[in-house]
């Protein structure tokens, strides 16, 4: 059904292809800027991604003004604020956001501190608080999962309260986005598991989420089909090119669904255990996806029928019965997880990602202030948290 109102938005260029970085340098001159700061972590440059990038300017005008090399797995507020005086000491004219999720991330909030001047970026958290449009924003992922190069959202890690701190604006999104093959045939098994299955998340929440529409829609299915063709294989022939571009754009595809139509219990199972417990965002979506879909589905049943087709396909969609499609959408998430548990060790329960029983009531306290839970298509209570954290815990 098509809601009677709805908006959609995502003008962010795409630049796809094999070799697409080297047209960054092109990319930055087309928005007026010629000295970059490159934010990045120590496992791309170790994987000689960098330096890829790096190719890219020699005989261009453009030039690497400044690199930031450390971004860590869950990037700070107190790392956001050290990378803005990099940019600013540096002359910079423009951001780069190259690596996963918390490196794009970082990369935006050094967006927010170095164009609305301020020393803190915690003086701007909330929702659509920036005016200013920002300094020109090219985002290169190395991992096929966060879709954070079409996103409007950063989330950065408040360390001295312990929290996941959500920043949104249509400000924030980038100006383009280049996917190149060769950015993630490095990403190891485990970690293309947990991204692929963000990404999956993402596309399932997207779908069934109160803010759906025809185009989040499509692109939400899309994705989903893409997964379910190509991330084991991406796990388990990690040089396969096709399969890693395949992921790269089930990402991409995923990242302007959700940016779009936002996501809803899983996403806030999984900040409010990655803020208690350092979690990975993706392992906690593998983990918390199934039993999300359960919790939903007496709201969104005919829904997650729907998605049995781009799940499972066309043959177990039609030779399974209009009522048993929602449980089987269920079960088509599950089988996939044990398949991707069997062949990289890709944690699918809490205990297996080594989660303390005595953290499950905090973490389920946590889910109750995320912003996700506002746009699920059902109430979630502390009781309803905590259900779904205990059962998540063992279940095998």
């Amino acid at each position: 059904m098509i809601p009677s109102y709805y908006e959609y938005y995502n003008p962010v260029k795409v630049v796809a292809g094999n070799k697409a970085v080297d047209n960054l340098p092109y990319e930055l001159e087309q928005l007026g800027a010629k000295r970059p700061l490159v934010v990045t972590d120590q496992g791309v440059v170790g994987a000689g991604l960098m330096q890829i990038v790096a190719d890219a300017f020699l005989g261009q005008e453009a030039v690497l003004a400044a690199v930031y090399e450390d971004t860590p797995p869950d990037s700070s507020v107190e790392v956001v604020n050290e990378v803005a005086k990099l940019y600013r000491k540096n002359k910079c004219d423009s951001i780069v956001g190259l690596g996963g999720g918390s490196a794009i991330d970082t990369a935006k909030a050094v967006n927010i501190v170095v164009t609305e001047d301020v020393d803190d970026l915690i003086k701007l958290m909330g929702a659509e608080v920036l005016k200013k449009e920002l300094q020109p924003f090219i985002a290169i992922p190395t991992t096929a999962g966060t879709g954070s190069e079409v996103t409007l959202v950063a989330v950065v890690a408040d360390t001295k309260r312990g929290i996941k701190m959500p920043f949104t604006s249509y400000h924030l999104l980038p100006r383009v986005a280049i996917l190149d093959p060769r950015m993630t045939l490095t990403m190891p098994p485990k970690i293309t598991a947990a991204t692929g299955m963000d990404a999956m998340t993402h596309a399932v929440e997207a779908y069934t989420c109160i803010q759906k529409n025809p185009l989040s829609d499509a692109h939400a299915t899309a994705a989903i089909a893409l997964i379910r063709d190509n991330l084991l294989t991406a796990v388990e022939k990690g040089s396969n090119k096709a399969a890693r571009f395949a992921m790269a754009n089930a990402s991409l595809l995923a990242g302007a669904a959700f940016s779009n139509a936002m996501v809803g219990i899983v996403h806030a199972l999984a900040h409010g255990l990655g803020g208690v417990c350092h979690v990975p965002h993706g392992v906690a979506n593998t983990i918390f996806l199934p039993f999300g879909m359960e919790f939903n589905l007496d709201k969104t049943g005919d829904l997650y029928g729907e998605l049995l087709l781009p799940l499972a396909g066309e043959d177990i969609y039609l030779n399974t019965p209009k009522k048993d499609r929602p449980a089987r959408a269920v079960e088509a998430v599950r089988d996939l997880n044990r398949r991707l548990n069997k062949a990289c060790g890709l944690p699918i329960t809490l205990k297996q990602a080594g989660v303390p029983l005595d953290k499950l009531e905090e973490a389920a306290t946590a889910v109750l202030n995320d912003g996700a839970v506002t746009y699920n298509p059902k109430a979630v209570s502390y009781e309803d948290a905590l259900s779904i954290v205990k059962a998540a815990y063992d279940w095998l």
